[in-house]
């Protein structure tokens, strides 16, 4: 047998055990499900179940708030129909999660599953972002997460996206228009992990130009620090007040650490 036909073999057995994985780590999900209202307008609750919940041992149970129209098959009147039986159909490009069961008490009460798509892992796998389950993409299902919109972060100069952060990206609105806004500024594009910690902490470029006015040029880190000790213009403006007209942005933080302001 020649080598090149051997290496050919050992390939086709490559592809076959890695396809044999792929389709292992992305199985369906399975689990009860739970629709009512939600206390937000025209808004449902999701609620997911996976394990044995007795006694609320190893039970996997995530709650999520949705539009009333996410769904296919389903929508909020059906709610007031007791006794309806109802297939909730959510489709993303990361899969498809559906909810089937009976409506009794204003609450969709059945079991859901979770068919993830292998043609988007493909396309994220073109994106350079690998590592992804059946748990992820059920996630990124439920927050709307799509390789659309990882291309855009990409697009403007993002580093350091992966699979794992990129769901408290969406959750805290790490957008490329909210970076394009800081780089219009001068500021240097943040890393993944220095933009979520920049929404989190809510810097926001209105107050970055507040901050400027009074004569002060902040880093994006020092923007951080400056948001958890809340020193903020008005705090400025009044140390200002009191002759404090040279203090750094360090003496700033350190007066609201220490409570030296009080």
């Amino acid at each position: 047998m020649s080598f090149c036909r051997v290496c050919g073999i050992v390939l086709i057995v490559v592809g076959v055990v890695s396809l044999a994985r792929a389709d292992d780590i992305l199985r369906a999900l399975k689990g009860a499900c739970r629709i009512t209202a939600s206390l937000e307008s025209h808004q449902l609750e999701l609620k997911l179940e996976r394990g044995q919940c007795a006694g609320n041992v190893d039970c996997n149970t995530r709650t999520f708030t949705e539009p009333a129209d996410s769904f296919t098959g389903f929508s909020l009147s059906d709610l007031s129909r007791d006794g309806a039986h109802v297939d909730a159909v959510l489709r993303a490009e990361a899969g498809i999660l559906t909810c089937t069961g009976s409506v009794h008490d204003s609450v969709l009460l059945g079991n859901f599953t979770f068919e993830p798509n292998n043609a988007f892992v493909a396309r994220m796998g073109q994106l350079g972002i690998t590592g992804l389950d059946s748990e992820k993409l059920e996630a990124y299902t439920l927050f709307r997460i799509d390789s659309a919109w990882v291309q855009s972060l990409q697009k403007v100069g993002i580093q350091g996206i992966d699979a794992n952060n990129l769901i408290a990206m969406k959750i805290f609105k790490a957008e490329p228009a909210y970076v394009e806004s800081l780089t219009a500024l001068g500021y240097p594009t943040p890393s993944a992990s220095k933009l979520i910690a920049l929404r989190v902490h809510k810097v926001e470029p209105a107050e970055v130009k507040q901050i400027r006015a009074l004569g002060y040029e902040p880093t994006l880190d020092e923007l951080v620090q400056m948001r958890i000790f809340k020193v903020t213009p008005s705090f400025i403006e009044r140390m200002k007040a009191r002759g404090l007209n040279n203090l750094t942005i360090s003496k700033l933080v350190q007066i609201r650490i220490f409570k030296l302001d009080e």
